[in-house]
């Protein structure tokens, strides 16, 4: 197979295709948790694929198919009624497990073998994760990491859905250049002044668990990015004001499809003092529902907002990829020698998409089990070190 068609599969997510395949091995952010109330039900879409997800009466989260058996009506529409949920359309109802329990104007007992797609599910740091893959879910081990279950730390979670694809997002998150140039548009924030606009010297390697990026600035500044398979970034961030913690941040790129993007972010400070962790929590509900794409005309006529951080640093990344395009062109782009992270990635990618087409093993991806340190800058003024 030429290598345009490769490059054209990356971006692709259907059940079918070599990468939608890879991808169903994994673990995948599908919602937030206070997304779904007790006792309700929405529609959700994950690797090209429509899915009712639901909390049972108990608070559990289930996930099943987007759509009842009978007429095919979208089944999320209907009510829960205790861990089942029943269609609004002719009553059909369905339990966590996708099998139908009760169909009301039909015989009794023949509901029994009709059964909708079920999936697994884990609710995890105020994040619901599913499984879409065949067979036994692997152990929820890769999507981990230890500063979420650390006492004493404060986690936040917030999500934007993007028009583009997903691969985009992930080679952006390996690329440390883009830093210096995208992150001083507009306004220059707390992120763009701490990192600074020196191009870093860069250094990548495969871990257990995906790509270790490692930018190195003047001052002594090294910034590390430990990057997950297949589309976890997972970095250190300064705090929003000054004598603020610093904060870690895992950020999913998410494929809802080919075309669409679900950028979740889950952030851990450590607690201080009651004003300061009150005034913080305050700054992350205001960025809670934030979505650079409800402001496509302003930001693409220059346009940032006035945000210290996280809406400033949306900004300035939804401009850098949606100018690229639904799906970027990788076969007419010219890399360069500070493009190493982006064909490390690919590489890694299309090795790993290749051994599923073959019907040979895999990378075992596994969690990371020892400390990195995320950020370290020495000066005459400071001494900063965030480990994770």
């Amino acid at each position: 197979m030429n290598r345009e068609t490769k490059l054209t599969q990356l971006a692709q997510t259907g059940a079918g295709t070599p990468m939608g395949r890879l991808l169903r091995r994994f673990w995948h952010p599908v919602a937030l948790s206070r997304d779904v109330a007790r006792g309700s039900a929405k529609a959700v879409r994950l690797l090209s694929e429509d899915l009712t997800l639901y909390r049972g009466e108990s608070g559990d989260p289930h996930l099943v198919a987007g759509r009842c058996a009978h007429r095919l009506t979208m089944l999320h529409t209907g009510w829960i009624e205790g861990e089942e949920i029943r269609c609004m359309y002719h009553g059909w109802k369905f339990d966590g497990g996708g099998r139908c329990v009760e169909r009301p104007a039909e015989r009794h007992g023949r509901e029994a073998n009709i059964r909708i797609d079920a999936y697994p599910v884990r609710e995890y740091s105020g994040v619901i994760f599913a499984y879409l893959g065949e067979g036994e879910a692997p152990e929820f081990d890769l999507p981990r990491k230890a500063v979420f279950e650390t006492p004493g730390m404060m986690l936040f979670q917030r999500k934007e859905i993007w028009p583009c694809n997903w691969v985009q997002h992930v080679e952006n998150s390996l690329d440390a250049v883009h830093v210096s140039f995208a992150h001083q548009m507009g306004k220059v924030g707390v992120f763009g002044e701490v990192i600074t606009t020196d191009v870093p010297e860069l250094s990548y390697r495969e871990t257990e668990a995906g790509i270790c990026q490692t930018a190195v600035r003047a001052n002594s500044q090294v910034r590390v990015s430990d990057w997950t398979f297949p589309y976890c970034n997972h970095v250190t961030m300064p705090g929003v004001n000054p004598g603020d913690p610093w904060t870690e941040v895992s950020h999913w790129m998410v494929p809802i499809d080919d075309s669409h993007t679900m950028r979740l972010a889950l952030f851990a400070a450590p607690c201080t003092v009651p004003e300061i962790d009150h005034k913080l929590t305050g700054y992350f509900r205001e960025c809670e529902n934030y979505n650079a794409a409800d402001y496509h005309d302003d930001l693409f006529a220059g346009h940032y907002p006035t945000d210290p951080l996280v809406r400033l640093t949306s900004a300035q990344d939804y401009v850098a990829l949606i100018g690229q395009g639904v799906i970027a062109d990788r076969i007419n782009e010219c890399l360069g020698a500070s493009d190493v992270g982006v064909a490390m990635l690919r590489r890694i990618l299309l090795r790993e998409m290749d051994a599923i087409e073959a019907d040979s093993p895999a990378k075992a991806w596994r969690r990371l089990d020892r400390p990195s340190v995320l950020f370290k800058q020495r000066n005459e003024e400071s001494d900063k070190k965030v480990t994770l």
